[in-house]
């Protein structure tokens, strides 16, 4: 199934909100627990779902819908899978981040508030700016080219910022062969070459045989270890 995800997000989306979560399946109302707190994203035009009707979704990809607040909100660890959260602002409730479905009006800013949502005006921290997916959603419809849900758009943008604009050269990963310098060369000092011949000096020559270390000094290990004796004057 195609995904505009250009112009206002996935086909999905917009369902996905404006669907009523928190009230008995029409399919299985005479059942318990049967709340709708489902959402299928494969599934275009279906209404949210219970759990006895996850039996025909499955392999599909589903998130759940939760209550906070009397508001409906979707875990950051499910949607980010699928849509682009970035200006959104994310909530914690019990120990997991969140985000809002739908707006939440705020009649009035408390004081000292400095941001708030550019689409119901909710008081934000400064590094956001909508409450809700909603918002974002309707700060597209007012044609922001900076505001996208597309997840191919962000990673693009990632991978672009992370490897540079491309025309920069594969060299920096390619191994280069040794130079000789000065630093090097007193570096080496103490190593020849393995056909036993000393390194050549030059300071821009390159180095093409296999170096090995020279031979250690060999130490006595007995005579190191032996005390001093005791001094005898010689005899008159």
């Amino acid at each position: 199934m195609e995904e505009d995800y250009y112009n206002l997000g996935p086909q999905w989306l917009i369902p996905m909100l404006k669907s009523n979560y928190f009230v008995p399946c029409v399919s299985h109302g005479d059942s318990s627990k049967s709340e709708c707190n489902m959402f299928c994203l494969d599934c275009v035009g279906q209404n949210a779902l219970c759990s006895y009707c996850l039996v025909h979704h499955k392999d599909h990809r589903l998130v759940q819908i939760r209550r906070s607040s009397y508001h409906n909100v979707v875990r950051v660890s499910e949607i980010q899978k699928y849509l682009d959260i970035s200006s959104v602002q994310t909530y914690i409730i019990n120990s997991a981040k969140i985000v809002f479905l739908n707006e939440r009006p705020q009649p009035r800013p408390g004081k000292g508030v400095t941001n708030t949502c550019e689409i119901c005006c909710r008081s934000l921290l400064d590094s956001f700016r909508f409450c809700s997916l909603g918002c974002k959603l309707g700060g597209m419809k007012r044609g922001d080219p900076d505001l996208t849900f597309s997840l191919r758009h962000n990673n693009k943008l990632n991978r672009d910022a992370f490897y540079g604009n491309g025309s920069d050269s594969d060299e920096s990963s390619t191994p280069k062969k040794i130079r000789r310098t000065h630093a090097f060369n007193r570096l080496m000092d103490g190593l020849t070459l393995s056909n036993g011949e000393r390194s050549p000096s030059s300071g821009d020559e390159t180095l093409t045989g296999q170096l090995s270390p020279s031979t250690p000094p060999i130490y006595n290990n007995q005579n190191s270890r032996r005390r001093k004796g005791i001094p005898h004057r010689a005899p008159f």
